[in-house]
């Protein structure tokens, strides 16, 4: 039986909810509802205009309907007064099939039917920079390999532990906090869970980055590449697949660790690796990462060729221990319900194809790429990231091609704006349409 969300609000004090969704382009909808209203809208949901967000609908079209679902409660930590929800879109009394939730929840009820479920978590690193955007918040922090620095860490001490206290007064079990590879830019861990849950937890951890660093007179940003000297924010996922307590990944025996299960999962997931581009690297900055030239720090940390391998950060897909891999693709434009749905439908398909990964490559690729020109490379922008997706089979028949076209159509309208007003070139500066359009992504 459902939470009751109107005696939970009376236990716990909560005078207001947030009733979300995110839409396709990663953007937090949300509306601020009086807990004395939240009995009918758990019911019937909170009214939307879709046209108004990144839907693929018009001004002619009925209202959308965001329905809270009550086990995604988050009692914010620094407002208690106040309650956060996921919900689900629903439009003419069916879910709305081209909205991320909806997509994620579909490719997980694909899994239930043969009782498997997968558990991921997220590594979300972002940036804490001046309000303006226009530089790191500390102008102290100035090595040349900032990584792990203990000083630039601690300068930011009440800061990190303000998020950090939050995620543990949530539950989410945060394990590690740490200053990345580039200057200003910080990583916080929290233990992997079900899909949805972690999805969730990754929309609601950019919400409470942004804000508790907006309370610190500071702003905090998960783009992609907002300084070209820098290693831009990667969004890691680790992936493991679980039936009841048994990892299917896990194989002792095995050099890497892996089942036969877990490399047919990989060779799925390499297999549509340029169309999921689409989807992981979603914005024009994104490609600045991706096969970006070597930063400050000696190295980007981010792939540029599609192909695994054991504890190697140089690879788009790393094995770092037995039973789960590291996806190393996308970054902190990437929506993190369609995060989750792209890997789960890729890995279904190459579970049910048995796709063969091949042999692992024990190189570091960033000297050594070249040397093996037959592997394939990743998208150089989004115009061919998309072209990727249109073409395929796999994720058009996992989303529905009439899902795909909604996201390609609204993807393809972004790039016409950009176009009309500035062009993408690695070799040129970040443009001020990216800064404009991504440093709140």
């Amino acid at each position: 039986m459902a939470k009751d969300l109107s005696k939970i609000a009376k236990q716990k004090k909560i005078k207001y909810f947030l009733i979300s969704f995110v839409d396709l382009f990663g953007v937090l909808r949300s509306k601020l509802v009086p807990a004395e209203a939240i009995k009918e809208m758990q019911k019937n949901g909170a009214g939307f205009a879709g046209f108004a967000t990144w839907l693929d609908m018009s001004p002619a079209d009925t209202d959308m309907f965001a329905i809270p679902d009550p086990e995604s409660l988050i009692q914010l930590p620094w407002k208690k007064e106040i309650g956060w929800l996921a919900s689900d879109l629903w439009m003419n009394g069916k879910p709305v099939e081209a909205s991320p939730r909806v997509m994620l929840k579909n490719q997980i009820k694909k899994l239930s039917k043969d009782n498997m479920v997968i558990k991921s978590g997220v590594e979300c690193e972002f940036f804490l920079i001046n309000p303006e955007g226009t530089a790191i918040a500390d102008s102290r922090d100035t090595q040349s390999k900032p990584c792990y620095d203990q000083s630039a860490l601690m300068r930011q001490y009440d800061l990190i532990k303000e998020i950090c206290d939050s995620m543990l007064k949530m539950g989410w079990g945060p394990y590690q906090n740490d200053h990345e590879d580039a200057n200003g830019q910080f990583e916080m861990n929290w233990n992997y869970t079900d899909s949805l849950n972690t999805a969730d937890r990754h929309v609601f951890f950019k919400f409470m980055v942004k804000t508790i660093a907006e309370k610190n007179n500071l702003r905090a940003t998960f783009m992609p590449k907002p300084f070209e000297n820098l290693t831009g924010n990667g969004c890691h996922a680790h992936i493991s697949l679980w039936r009841n307590d048994k990892n299917l990944f896990l194989d002792k025996g095995d050099k890497l660790g892996l089942t036969r299960l877990a490399y047919n999962f990989l060779g799925g997931v390499l297999n549509s690796a340029e169309a999921l581009s689409a989807f992981f690297n979603p914005t024009i900055n994104s490609y600045r990462r991706i096969d970006a030239p070597t930063t400050m720090s000696g190295a980007t940390w981010s792939p540029s060729k599609i192909s695994y391998t054991g504890n190697n950060r140089t690879h788009m897909i790393r094995v770092p221990d037995s039973g789960r891999f590291e996806l190393r693709l996308m970054d902190g434009s990437a929506n993190p319900y369609l995060l989750q749905a792209g890997i789960i439908a890729a890995g279904i398909d190459g579970m049910k194809k048995k796709r063969d990964p091949g042999q692992p490559l024990f190189v570091n690729m960033y000297t050594d790429g070249d040397n093996y020109p037959n592997i394939k490379k990743l998208p150089s922008d989004l115009e061919e990231a998309l072209e990727n997706l249109s073409n395929n089979e796999v994720l058009l028949s996992a989303f529905g091609e009439k899902n795909i076209t909604s996201y390609l159509k609204l993807k393809e309208k972004e790039i016409k704006y950009f176009n009309n007003k500035d062009k993408f070139s690695k070799k040129d500066p970040i443009t001020v349409w990216e800064k404009l359009n991504t440093l709140d992504c």
